[in-house]
């Protein structure tokens, strides 16, 4: 059910992230409810809204454990000497952790529970590893009992994006010119100032090569993973899965730090606060989907929020599908017939990179500012996730 069915019209108020850093780069020594706290202040600054307006923060973050456990959405925001009285909760929904915490907050402003809510996000992969919640050597065992085999295959991520990339007679010629297009799309993005009003600026500790502070800091302000290629330095890149596989770190996401955070409400909020609503959230889903495959979940996403909304993929104006891997957007857009120059307009994660925990909201921000750029009317944005899911959100321009 739409907000329009509803009744609460669910707006957008302000959208932010920071910069995207990559694996041991210059967010290396932020702590990740630091780095999360820096795109909070910076969401409610940017707004003018007051914090005692907001009701609750819902955050995205992957491996819980550590720096990035005891929920670090709730940290953060303290961290940042916000309202005590604002309750905050921390979800994963794997890669679509962020985008899943805005479709939370979304249901809870639609249904009335709370009129003003923050989606959030963060992760900060150089400090916290993917997998560090799931090791062997916590001592804590496996996440996959037995009885989950009975049921099912359990693939990696990597040969789920194969097997796609099979399925869908994706070659490595394919995975390699959209490797280069997300390459090409980010330089130009960033060269012609396109992120500036997205991206909120991060000072972090310099680390020495002990990985200790040196004293000194610097001022993150640019994406740092975006790189200089061609299709011929690609193509000398070793597959990551299998030997005859398409993908490479050429053609699949970065790891890296990074944070994200968007200011929602009801239409009525807002206007009685005296703020812009900047775009209106038509509707969001979380679809379950083959965990084998694993990562087809923006297939069936987008085409529910479609038919939900009585909508062709011809009426979307940009999209943002989280380049996960290669074949995940290739797929995507061969089964819905959906055009891949309003696809990632901007770069995605092969270039840009995919903080995990924060990659959702990063790209609702990249949607939203797009839209405004462009004076487009509609953005669809979908993630593949861990375990078979995918997360979908339909926002509006106004």
């Amino acid at each position: 059910m739409t907000t329009q069915e509803r009744g609460r019209d669910v707006v957008i108020v302000e959208a932010v992230r920071t910069p995207v850093g990559r694996r041991n780069g210059s967010l290396a020594g932020v702590h990740p409810a630091d780095l999360l706290s820096t795109a909070l202040s910076a969401v409610i600054a940017r707004s003018g809204v007051d914090p005692e307006a907001i009701e609750q923060v819902v955050g995205g973050c992957v491996s819980q454990v550590g720096e990035q456990s005891f929920n670090i959405t709730r940290t953060a925001w303290l961290s940042a000497g916000l309202p005590l009285t604002t309750a905050a909760t921390s979800v994963d929904t794997q890669c679509g952790s962020s985008q899943q915490a805005t479709g939370l907050a979304y249901s809870l402003i639609a249904s009335g529970v709370v009129d003003t809510a923050v989606a959030c996000g963060v992760e900060a992969m150089s400090r916290v590893p993917i997998g560090s919640n799931s090791s062997r050597r916590l001592g804590l065992g496996v996440p996959i009992p037995s009885s989950y085999f009975e049921n099912y295959e359990f693939t990696s991520q990597f040969e789920g994006a194969e097997r796609i990339a099979e399925r869908w007679g994706i070659t490595r010629e394919d995975t390699d010119h959209l490797g280069l297009s997300s390459q090409e799309r980010a330089a130009a993005a960033r060269a012609e100032g396109r992120f500036e009003p997205q991206i909120v600026p991060v000072e972090a500790p310099v680390l020495g090569e002990d990985g200790e502070s040196t004293g000194d800091t610097l001022t993150l302000t640019q994406d740092e993973g975006i790189r200089d290629t061609s299709l011929e330095r690609l193509a000398t890149l070793k597959p990551v899965a299998r030997d005859n596989g398409v993908h490479t770190a050429g053609n699949s996401s970065q790891i890296s730090d990074g944070a994200s955070a968007l200011l929602m409400m009801t239409a009525s909020r807002a206007e009685a606060l005296g703020l812009r609503a900047r775009a209106r959230v038509v509707d969001t889903c979380l679809v379950g989907v083959d965990p084998v495959l694993m990562l087809t979940g923006p297939i069936d996403a987008t085409q529910r929020l479609l038919d939900r909304n009585q909508l062709a993929i011809s009426d979307i104006d940009t999209f943002e599908i989280n380049e996960a891997f290669a074949s995940v957007v290739l797929a995507w857009a061969r089964e819905l017939g959906a055009d891949l120059d309003r696809t990632n307009p901007n770069g995605g994660a092969i270039a840009l990179g995919h903080p995990l925990g924060a990659t959702g909201g990063v790209l609702l921000t990249k949607a939203l500012h797009e839209l405004e750029r462009t004076n487009g009317r509609f953005g669809l944005v979908s993630m593949c996730c861990g375990g078979g899911l995918g997360t979908g959100t339909l926002i509006e321009r106004l």
